[in-house]
């Protein structure tokens, strides 16, 4: 009887750090005793895994067994320790040589039979025991998340007995994953199914170029929310490093999107009646919000003026830091959150302000808009009004062109911004910007004109700068003109609106 030291991975935030599983059986009255910071998921492993090893016609040692779940300040829960616990059992025992496991770190839930159950987090701690050379035993169920990240460096296995001969030298262990090979995704969703709309369409490709957050207002039912599903498409796939990212965050909360979509980048559209925690992350445990489900991707918010104000300017430093970080009593946990955002809105209570359409009290309408708070509208670079059709656009209206078509120019676009600062457009710094959106000297007091007109704020000013950029490398065009900046400020609409609506309660 002696000890066993076993290599295990924990989950914090989207990090997986190390922790070391120390098992010893020595003399005095038999127990089982758990140590190192371990919350009930985990002290709830001892029964886990006495029924485990003696389903699997192992012995359980009749004896003191003490494991301690180093670093012991660092929080463990979950199941996950559960195969390293036991495997160390078998060893600080005798039942298994210690050969090959100095080179191996272990993961996974057993169940009574001695079974094994997948977790969440894998693809963390797959990258972490890689970049420290050792290979990952991780449950069948989690392969094709492992897959992801190094397909000859893990292994799987689904039960205790296939690990314990993998161990021993009697079995050899693969990586049993199902996961298609990549293939060119199909495009489900086509700009061509939205009749008309072209200048909301031309302004989703101008945001799909650089990254930059868009706002749609107009009366229900002109396409808003069919622009805003388009837009995902029309962005350039994923990078491995970014889609693995994103893979870690999903498996956080279990939910790995596997095949040949795993590169596609996420769109997520939480209800408006979403908590703050469902949107930013949180919990006692800390998982991942929307806000990180959606990192790399797209985040769409329907009806914004439905959100909770408080819930809308949580979203405020997330925006600009690319990242959220919950503090808790235990430690705090960081999430990236480096998301475009996309959001809709109707004007008014009864979605329409302009002649001919249903009237409402400018100051009903100015109270409705008012939910949504200045500096969360700040944070968008383009709001676009959607209006309703013409008469006659539903039979004889022009669908324009197809998403391939726009994305061609897309990405020729973002390819030019990659080359020029390694970043889309919407990412540039305050000294990027005096560097690649430089403008001649006439321009310049055109735009503060305008800036001063509108009332707008520096970050406006840089993020029309910001848009101009985008707008002249759709173009090809190396510096910025007079056109770029007039297009980028006719994409101010809700500013417009807002300047209108006072105007005409002042009167």
């Amino acid at each position: 009887m002696g000890l066993a030291i076993i290599h295990s991975r924990a989950s914090v935030g989207i990090d997986a750090p190390q922790v070391t599983v120390e098992v010893h059986i020595g003399p005095g009255m038999p127990g089982f005793h758990l140590v190192g910071l371990a919350e009930t998921s985990v002290k709830e492993s001892k029964d886990r895994v006495r029924s485990a090893i003696l389903n699997s016609k192992f012995l359980f040692p009749s004896r003191k067994i003490t494991v301690n779940l180093a670093p012991a300040d660092l929080p463990k829960d979950g199941g996950r320790f559960d195969l390293p616990i036991a495997i160390g059992i078998l060893i600080a025992s005798e039942q298994l040589p210690t050969d090959r496991i100095n080179d191996t770190e272990l993961l996974g839930e057993l169940a009574l039979s001695g079974e094994l159950r997948a977790v969440n987090g894998v693809i963390a701690a797959a990258m972490a025991s890689n970049k420290h050379q050792r290979v990952l035993i991780s449950p069948e169920g989690n392969a094709n998340e492992v897959a992801l990240v190094d397909k000859e460096r893990n292994l799987s296995a689904n039960s205790l007995i296939q690990v314990a001969a993998f161990l021993a030298g009697q079995l050899t262990l693969e990586l049993k994953n199902d996961k298609e090979e990549a293939s060119p995704l199909s495009l489900e969703r086509d700009l061509q199914d939205i009749i008309g709309q072209h200048q909301g369409k031309r302004a989703l490709e101008i945001a799909a170029a650089g990254g930059h957050n868009i706002l749609f207002l107009g009366p229900p039912g002109t396409g808003k929310t069919m622009l805003a599903t388009r837009l995902v498409d029309l962005l350039p796939e994923m990078q491995t490093e970014e889609a693995l990212q994103v893979a870690a965050l999903s498996s956080l909360v279990g939910k790995v999107s596997i095949g040949c979509s795993w590169r596609q980048r996420p769109f997520r559209s939480p209800h408006h009646s979403s908590s703050m925690v469902a949107l930013v992350g949180g919990g006692s445990t800390p998982k991942p919000g929307e806000i990180s489900l959606a990192h790399n991707g797209v985040l769409f918010l329907d009806e914004v003026p439905e959100f909770e104000r408080r819930v809308l300017d949580a979203l405020r430093e997330p925006l600009e830091a690319g990242e959220i970080v919950i503090s808790r009593a235990a430690g705090k946990s960081t999430f990236p959150a480096n998301f475009q955002l996309v959001a809709a809105l109707n004007p008014s209570p009864s979605g329409h302000y302009r002649e001919g359409q249903v009237r409402i009290n400018p100051q009903a309408i100015l109270r409705y808009l008012n939910k949504v708070s200045g500096p969360f509208l700040d944070r968008f670079d383009m709001s676009l009004e959607i209006p309703l059709l013409p008469r006659g656009a539903l039979h004889n209206g022009s669908r324009g062109e197809s998403t391939q078509e726009v994305k061609s120019r897309v990405l020729k676009a973002r390819d030019l911004m990659l080359i020029r600062s390694n970043k889309p457009n919407a990412q540039l710094q305050s000294r990027e910007i005096q560097e690649v959106c430089s403008l001649e000297s006439a321009d310049e007091g055109f735009l503060e004109n305008a800036i001063l007109s509108l009332g707008l704020s520096i970050r406006a000013y840089h993020r029309i700068l910001r848009v101009s950029r985008t707008i002249a490398d759709l173009e090809g065009c190396e510096a910025i003109q007079r056109h770029h900046l007039a297009e980028a400020l006719g994409y101010r609409s809700m500013d417009k609106l807002l300047i209108e609506l006072n105007q005409q309660i002042s009167c």
